[in-house]
C-alpha cells in the first residue's frame, strides 16, 4: 500500500469514528474522493485495507459499508511504525534533482543504491509514477521524466503562472465548481488554524498545488489546465527540497483563503488581482538563515 493510501485509510477511519457512523452506513469511492480531494484509485486501496482491518464490510449492492465503528477507533490509534520509505523517497528526489542518478535506471540498481526491499521500492516507484516524474519501461527498468533543475527555471515557472492563473479566472467560460472550492477553502482554513505547523513539505505542496489546479479547472480552458498541471509536475522536486518557513507558509495560506472567498462570491476580477499579487510574491519557502 502506498503512503498516500495508508494516510487515507487513517483519515477515513477517523471520519467513521468522529462522525459516529453506524454499522451498515455506506461509504462510496466518489464521495470520499471528493471529501479528501484525491482520485478514486488510492481511496479504493484504503477501503480494502479498512475491510481487512474489520472497519468496513462489503455492502449488499456493492461498494463498502461500516462494519464496526469501534474498530475504526482502534485503527486510528494504531499508528504504523515508520519504515523509512519517506526518507528514501526524498533521497531519490534529491539525487534526481542533483543529476546523481541517470534518466534510465533498473530496479536492481535502485535496490543497490538505496538498500531497501523490492516491495518497498516498487511502492515508491508507483507513487512517483502517479505523481508524474517517473514511468515504467519494459522489463524492470524505469525512466525519470524531465523536471526543473535550477532555481532560475523555478522562478520562471512562477512568471508563467502569473500570466495564466489570473487570466483563467477571467475566462468567459469560467464555471464555478462550488463544492470542490469550498472543500479547498475548509482545508486552507485548517492549515491557517494550526495544521501548517506539522504538515510535511511534500503534503503541503500537494494541498496547495491541488487548490490552484481546482481553481484553474473552473476556467474550462484545456490549455490553461494542462499547462498548470505540467508546471506543477516539473517543479515538484525543487519544492520537496525547500526548508519550509512555517509562518511564511501560513501567510500564503491566508492569501489562499482570501482568493477562494472572492471566487466563491463571484468576484473574479478581484480574485484575479489577488492571484497575480499572490504569485508575484511566491518563491522558495526557505526559512531565513540563522545568524551566529
Amino acid at each position: 500500500m502506498t503512503q498516500i493510501a495508508s494516510t487515507l485509510a487513517q483519515q477515513i477511519a477517523r471520519f467513521v469514528h468522529t462522525e459516529r457512523l453506524a454499522p451498515g452506513e455506506a461509504l462510496t469511492e466518489r464521495s470520499l474522493a471528493e471529501k479528501f480531494l484525491v482520485s478514486r484509485s488510492p481511496i479504493r486501496t484504503a477501503l480494502r485495507e479498512l475491510q481487512r482491518a474489520g472497519v468496513l464490510t462489503t455492502a449488499e449492492r456493492g461498494g463498502f459499508a461500516v462494519a464496526d465503528p469501534r474498530a475504526a477507533e482502534t485503527f486510528t490509534d494504531a499508528e504504523p511504525a515508520p519504515d523509512g520509505s519517506e526518507e528514501v523517497y526524498l533521497a531519490i528526489a534529491r539525487d534526481r534533482l542533483a543529476a546523481e542518478i541517470p534518466d534510465r535506471i533498473s530496479e536492481n540498481e535502485l535496490l543497490r543504491r538505496y538498500g531497501i526491499t523490492r516491495a518497498r521500492l516498487q511502492a515508491l516507484l508507483r507513487r512517483m509514477s502517479e505523481e508524474g516524474w517517473a514511468e515504467r519501461l519494459p522489463g524492470h527498468g524505469w525512466r525519470f521524466l524531465p523536471v526543473l533543475t535550477s532555481m532560475e527555471t523555478y522562478r520562471q515557472s512562477y512568471s508563467f503562472r502569473q500570466a495564466i492563473e489570473p487570466a483563467a479566472l477571467l475566462e468567459k467560460g469560467f464555471a464555478l465548481d462550488r463544492p470542490v472550492l469550498e472543500r479547498h477553502l475548509e482545508q486552507q482554513r485548517r492549515l491557517v488554524a494550526g495544521e501548517i505547523l506539522d504538515i510535511s513539505a511534500v503534503r503541503l505542496f500537494e494541498i496547495n498545488s491541488e487548490m490552484h489546479e481546482a481553481i484553474i479547472e473552473c476556467s474550462r480552458n484545456a490549455f490553461f489546465i494542462e499547462s498548470l498541471r505540467r508546471v506543477d509536475r516539473l517543479r515538484r522536486l525543487i519544492e520537496y527540497q525547500q526548508q519550509v518557513d512555517r509562518e511564511l507558509a501560513r501567510a500564503r495560506c491566508i492569501e489562499h483563503v482570501r482568493i477562494l472567498e472572492l471566487v466563491l462570491e463571484g468576484r473574479n476580477w478581484e480574485a484575479a488581482d489577488k492571484m497575480r499579487e499572490h504569485l508575484r510574491s511566491l518563491g522558495p519557502l526557505k526559512a531565513p538563515p540563522s545568524t551566529p
